[in-house]
């Protein structure tokens, strides 16, 4: 496996997540190395601190001990954080728009351009907090979070039941278990 940080890192080292907010704060966490490869990197963090996504009249909790399998491409205008609950049951997924992702050392850094994508478990999907940005959607970033997110869209179903699935396969519940409430 090819690795993109400068130092060789094995699975199970410890990295950190960096979201620079787009009012500037900076928000890390304590994360694992499942994967790294010249230009992505599969990350592990645990839920310390349950936490609930609203689109509309739709909640979904994610419960302290769950955990996120996070996905990082330097060449793609978006993550993806994969929820799994403790018992590995999966729970709903997460695409953040952003950009400048960065991976070196022991960090991935990513700018979070508001707009997220939650999917739940029967495939509906809700796009998030587009009342958060400072102008419209259409005119956010010069257009550019607009044509991430139909760029997104246009192969949603592609990557939701690729990427979903090859978590399931390459980063079995029984392997991780381990890494829950240990990093």
């Amino acid at each position: 496996m090819e690795n993109i940080f400068k130092q060789a890192l094995q699975r199970g080292d410890k990295i950190i997540e960096r979201k620079i907010r787009y009012d500037s704060l900076v928000v890390e966490h304590n994360c694992l190395l499942l994967k790294a490869q010249h230009q992505n990197v599969v990350l592990f963090h645990e839920i310390m601190d349950s936490f609930t996504m609203k689109a509309g009249s739709i909640k979904l909790t994610i419960p302290i001990g769950s955990y996120t399998i996070a996905y990082y491409w330097k060449d793609r205008p978006y993550n993806l954080y994969i929820w799994r609950d403790n018992e590995g049951k999966y729970l709903g997924s997460y695409f953040n728009i952003v950009r400048n992702t960065y991976m070196a050392d022991t960090l991935v850094s990513f700018e979070d351009l508001i707009i997220d994508i939650l999917l739940l478990p029967d495939g509906d999907y809700f796009i998030l907090d587009e009342e958060e940005l400072p102008v419209p959607l259409e005119q956010f970033e010069s257009g550019s979070v607009k044509q991430a997110l139909n760029s997104l869209l246009d192969s949603f179903d592609i990557l939701q039941s690729q990427i979903i699935s090859e978590s399931e396969k390459l980063y079995k519940h029984k392997d991780l278990l381990p890494w829950l409430n240990n990093n």
